[in-house]
């Protein structure tokens, strides 16, 4: 934990987030893990995988059921739906460009999208599934799953949790929404954004939003390995409004994961690329306006009090990191054979 704060105590000392240069352009593609190489097959099998709901106990839930991607890549939700209509206790991050966050979750307990992708399946309040075997055996038990499998990863027994996640995991990598408004500009289109949002270019630096969002996905240092994360004590300032409106100090953040009292209320900074249009905001989902969050933000993390055009201003440039989000088809399945179907039919909705 220490490690971790002093990275983070470095990076925001050390640099002081360079006032002017803060913002930086989406990569064209996200960091690969050698171990788990991108192909079109691998890619179109965690494509099935994502959208498959029978993978569930129920049968009822997948991945998408959460992170919606015909939307912001959420659920709209402050705390998501899963198997049996078991409500979670915090609001499902996106999942566009997640493929660049240093870890997964709100709580930052998964190191990479392969042990993220491997979480919600045996979650009793997510997806259901007793165990990840369980998970590998239902996925067994489809032939054309089998099929797939076989020629995407080879081997005698290709059908496991890990080689499941890591399908799941390559798709999710392709994920990107490139070339918004703020990338134009910042590739020299000075068009591409209005005077208020220009303005809230500069806001961001000056107020002190990006000693924390920076990067290329705003999020923290783009530079930092993957698996290490970066956290930040939320709220910082407990003594206004907001904290109590919103209930900002029941939830205890990444203490939940670790048990470590260092760790209590910190978070990982969550990403602003798309955060129009992914809300309600924070991890409880209690705030659903973005010119609210905004005030809440400077005031608890900042201890600012923000003008009306303030506000205005930096919503204006959180708006202009709305990214193009690709053309997403829903995939066709593989027929459930006629046991698993019956098994299926006899669950409990």
């Amino acid at each position: 934990m220490e490690r971790i704060l002093k990275a983070w105590l470095a990076v925001g000392l050390g640099l002081g987030i360079q006032a002017a240069g803060a913002q930086e352009v989406l990569p064209d593609k996200p960091p690969i893990p050698d171990d788990n190489p991108m192909t079109e097959a691998k890619i179109r099998l965690g494509k099935q995988l994502y959208f498959d709901p029978r993978l569930s106990s129920t049968g009822a839930i997948s991945c998408n059921s959460c992170h919606n991607l015909m939307a912001g890549g959420d659920d709209s939700r402050g705390g998501s739906v899963g198997v049996e209509g078991q409500v979670g206790g915090r609001s499902a991050p996106t999942v566009w460009n997640a493929a660049f966050m240093t870890t997964q979750f709100w709580d930052g307990r998964a190191p990479s999208l392969e042990k993220q992708a491997q979480g919600p399946f045996l979650n009793p309040v997510e997806m259901g599934m007793s165990s990840g075997e369980a998970v590998a055996e239902r996925v067994r038990s489809v032939p054309g799953y089998r099929n797939q499998f076989k020629a995407v990863f080879g081997g005698d027994h290709p059908v496991t949790y890990e080689n499941i996640s890591k399908a799941i995991a390559a798709f999710e990598r392709t994920l990107l929404t490139p070339n918004s408004p703020v990338d134009q500009y910042l590739k020299g289109n000075k068009s591409a954004l209005s005077e208020s949002a220009q303005r809230g270019v500069k806001l961001v630096n000056d107020v002190g939003c990006t000693s924390c969002h920076t990067g290329p996905i705003y999020a923290g240092p783009g530079s930092m390995p993957m698996g290490q994360g970066f956290f930040q004590k939320f709220p910082t300032y407990t003594d206004n409004k907001y904290v109590d409106k919103y209930h900002l100090m029941e939830d205890k953040g990444r203490y939940e994961a670790t048990g470590e009292e260092s760790d209590k209320h910190l978070w990982k900074v969550p990403t602003w690329r798309n955060v129009a249009v992914t809300p309600p905001y924070f991890h409880n989902g209690s705030v659903v306006s973005l010119d609210e969050a905004v005030r809440v933000m400077a005031k608890t993390q900042l201890n600012k009090e923000l003008s009306d055009q303030q506000v205005k201003d930096i919503v204006a440039f959180l708006n202009g990191l709305t990214g193009e989000f690709p053309e997403i088809t829903i995939p066709r399945l593989p027929p459930l054979p006629p046991e698993e179907v019956k098994a299926l039919t006899t669950a409990k909705d």
